[in-house]
């Protein structure tokens, strides 16, 4: 019995475990990380021909029988700080595992980070290969949490302070976007990346509570000197104010000595930066707005307006740039962007504001506008 066209056939947790083999046999179902120490009786009365198992720990006597039934069994990668085959999406929590404990270098991300230094220069296929294996999972799941959502993108630099009247901006945004309905989904790193997320977590609370919250942080501006400082004063505001609205954060340990934030809810951290940026752009079906920022910030642009150019994904999906002065004297992209999109279907989607608080209204009326089709 194969699992219905339907339904879903990765089994991500121990409950859609017990669910399934509650149903019938795990033929053809492919389970991602799941400790199954505990369920050798469960293995051993199930059928699972064509099932996959992926990192998924078990004992010898249900191992040697799954393969018997014809299962692939990959097993669990030792001595490694990352899960390669995980199924679902990083929680703050998470990364920052042992904060408190040993400081930022101690957690999951760092020690990550100090084996994507080791080993991506080192040439060895086995290291390539986990890499691209845990991207593929990242972005297999991040569709699955995506999926049906409208997903509003929000760039801007990582230089941007905490503190600032242009970080709780970019925070006031974030709530703003995350109130009217859509999903926030940002680089998920410092700066301007973090605030838009930190606006989405405030946005089931009273407007009071980003205005302390933004106070709290402004104790600790910068990820330097000290990641951890910065960190701790985020868990700090997320201790206080607990069950925060859901954002996206999709960062990279390419730069991973760029933190990720602890306000994005869900964490897709990649090895691949291409593989992060096209991910991100491509799953912002709802637009994109680009607050100021630098190198980083105009290569997104640019990466967006190519597939609203040629129409590659579709309709042409919003953008919408904040900063008039930024954007046109100190780094003049907007004018690069009108001249591309000039008499094709993407100038009716894409806009200019002066300010962050302008950024919301752009973006619905660049949604609502109808695309004159010759």
């Amino acid at each position: 019995m194969r699992p219905h066209p339907d339904h879903d056939n990765e089994i991500e947790t121990l409950a859609e475990f017990d669910q399934v083999v509650a149903r019938g046999p795990l033929s053809g179902y492919r389970v991602q990380s799941v400790d199954l120490t505990d369920r050798t009786q469960a293995l051993l009365a199930t059928e699972a021909s064509e099932a996959v198992f992926l990192g998924c720990p078990m004992s010898d006597e249900a191992g040697a029988k799954v393969r018997a039934d014809g299962a692939l069994v990959f097993p669990p990668v030792p001595n490694l700080p990352f899960d390669p085959y995980r199924g679902l999406l990083y929680s703050p929590d998470s990364l920052f595992e042992g904060l408190a404990d040993g400081g930022y270098e101690a957690t999951p991300d760092a020690l990550a980070y100090a084996w994507f230094q080791r080993t991506k220069s080192d040439g060895d296929i086995f290291a390539s290969m986990l890499r691209s294996v845990h991207d593929d999972a990242i972005s297999d799941a991040l569709d699955e949490y995506v999926l049906d959502s409208p997903v509003v993108g929000v760039m801007g630099g990582h230089a941007m302070a905490r503190g600032t009247d242009a970080y709780a901006g970019a925070a006031r945004l974030g709530r703003s976007l995350a109130r009217a309905g859509l999903t926030v989904a940002t680089g998920g790193g410092p700066g301007a990346m973090e605030a838009a997320n930190l606006g989405a977590y405030a946005a089931p609370h009273p407007d009071t509570v980003l205005d302390e919250a933004l106070t709290i942080l402004g104790k600790a501006p910068s990820f330097t000197p000290s990641v951890t400082a910065w960190a701790e004063a985020a868990f700090a505001v997320r201790s206080r104010w607990p069950e925060g609205g859901e954002s996206v954060g999709i960062p990279t340990w390419f730069y991973g000595h760029e933190p990720p934030n602890a306000f994005a809810s869900h964490i897709a951290k990649y090895f691949a930066n291409a593989t992060r940026e096209d991910g991100l752009l491509a799953r912002s079906t709802a637009g994109v707005v680009f607050l100021p920022g630098a190198a980083g910030t105009v290569q997104e642009i640019f990466d967006n307006a190519t597939p609203n150019y040629y129409e590659s994904r579709g309709e042409p999906t919003p953008m919408v740039l904040v900063d008039r002065a930024h954007w046109t004297e100190r780094l003049p992209a907007w004018p690069l962007l009108q001249a591309l999109a000039r008499e094709r279907p993407m100038e009716h989607r894409i806009a200019l504001v002066d300010t962050v608080a302008e950024a919301p209204a752009a973006l619905e009326r660049l949604r609502s506008s109808e695309i004159p089709r010759s």
